[in-house]
């Protein structure tokens, strides 16, 4: 077991090349499924979920080859295995979506109801009845989705909520069905355009990107392509906070800007000093203590979810209150207890926790429980005052490619030690 030692209080500075997208990256490989040849993806992260993916894959059969500049050839044209085993899909939601591909050009599957983060239900309901309605049987028994089909049909789908996955799934599913399919409230996340745009190359006839509403034509077969996975915005943002909260400078690369304009917009409330430009944004705090900002979660391109423990963070040292909102999963604030053991001054109030700001937080020994709960805690520990340990972070390993060593780039005293 790992853990992270952060000696806070230092200014960041300098620049980093922010990564491949983790939840881009993870629907493409499972939409590798669809193809009849070898996808080679470049540009694609390596974290602890891109590996419980390839493993996934490989116990269906696939082969991947990993290449020296990091890019992957996967090939699941023939899998011999159609089910997802326990074993594997405990520890990432991720793998609900093999059911779609699967059961689009196998016509059956079997896969064990999804593990993942500790956030709430995030229920799977959506998926299932979408492809009940595309003409799957379908049973839920002893934890296993049993899943047959004698050939899905296109139909009109109608999401009560928006959900990036179930979006993809059937986006997925319908590539290969027989006759059109339309999706009405779809998700709009710049992850879920990197699918379609993956899925329109390998020959799907997909349109309706970045709206709510997409059409899916269905076609005989799916070939291998080449592609780039774009880039984590999550992560930038991470590193962006991380440089509002310590007063620093620093310049992130690879990243399109336009996916983050309700970060960036926020970030610019704190009291930032930001300039992008098409692959760069660069943020100068000129050792400012940030403003405090509201922050309510909503589906793209409101503010992410996947943001709103970041904000926390910076919110508990910021000049002023403000109020942080939930409003995508129940159970998104186990970083609450974690920031108030070092001094944070937070009220949590149903889905809303009420920040008071704090001129310091002091070091502590910490507990991450989330992928995003943890590098709360990280970005926290190092604008504290003092040394402060952060245990568990194979959470932080699922998301943040090197996480420690493009601190230390930025001139952070943080280090990996095992214990």
């Amino acid at each position: 077991m790992y853990k992270l030692v952060i000696n806070g209080g230092v200014p960041l500075n300098g620049s980093i090349k922010i990564s491949g997208s983790k939840n881009a990256s993870l629907p493409i490989f499972f939409a590798s499924i669809l193809a009849d040849g070898p996808l080679k993806l470049s540009n694609t992260p390596q974290l602890s979920d891109v590996s419980t993916t390839l493993r996934l894959l490989m116990d269906m059969g696939s082969n991947f080859v990993l290449e020296e500049n990091g890019s992957i050839h996967i090939d699941s044209s023939s899998l011999n295995n159609l089910s997802a085993d326990y074993s594997l899909v405990k520890t990432m939601r991720a793998s609900i979506l093999t059911l779609g591909p699967m059961l689009a050009k196998y016509k059956k599957a079997k896969i064990s109801l999804p593990g993942g983060c500790a956030i709430g239900t995030r229920p799977v309901n959506l998926h299932l009845d979408a492809l009940e309605k595309m003409g799957a049987k379908i049973e839920v028994i002893n934890g296993y989705i049993y899943a047959t089909t004698e050939g899905l049909i296109g139909t009109q789908i109608n999401f009560d909520l928006i959900s990036v996955t179930a979006t993809e799934n059937i986006v997925m599913a319908a590539c290969l069905a027989k006759g059109i399919t339309t999706i009405n409230n779809a998700a709009q996340e710049p992850e879920v355009t990197d699918l379609i745009c993956c899925l329109n190359k390998m020959g799907a006839k997909i349109t309706g990107k970045n709206t709510s509403t997409l059409v899916i034509e269905g076609v005989d077969h799916l070939d291998g392509v080449n592609y780039s996975i774009c880039p984590d915005r999550i992560e930038a943002g991470t590193y962006l906070v991380a440089a509002a909260i310590t007063g620093g400078k620093i310049t992130v690369n690879n990243i399109e800007p336009d996916s983050m304009r309700s970060v960036i917009g926020k970030l610019i409330e704190t009291g930032a000093d930001i300039q992008t430009t098409q692959h760069s944004i660069k943020l100068n705090m000129k050792g400012k203590r940030p403003e405090a900002v509201n922050i309510r979660t909503s589906a793209y391109p409101n503010f992410p979810t996947d943001m709103q423990a970041q904000f926390m963070a910076l919110n508990s040292i910021a000049e002023g209150s403000s109020t942080i909102t939930e409003t995508i999963f129940e159970n998104r604030f186990m970083h609450v207890p974690e920031l108030s053991r070092m001094g944070a001054n937070l009220k949590l109030e149903g889905n809303t926790v009420v920040c008071k700001g704090v001129k310091l937080l002091t070091g502590a020994n910490l507990m991450a429980t989330d992928l995003r709960a943890s590098a709360s805690l990280v970005l926290a520990g190092l604008a504290a005052q003092g040394l402060t340990t952060i245990e568990r972070v194979y959470h932080l390993d699922r998301g943040y490619e090197m996480i420690e060593e493009k601190f230390k780039m930025l001139g952070a005293d943080i280090e990996r030690v095992q214990h």
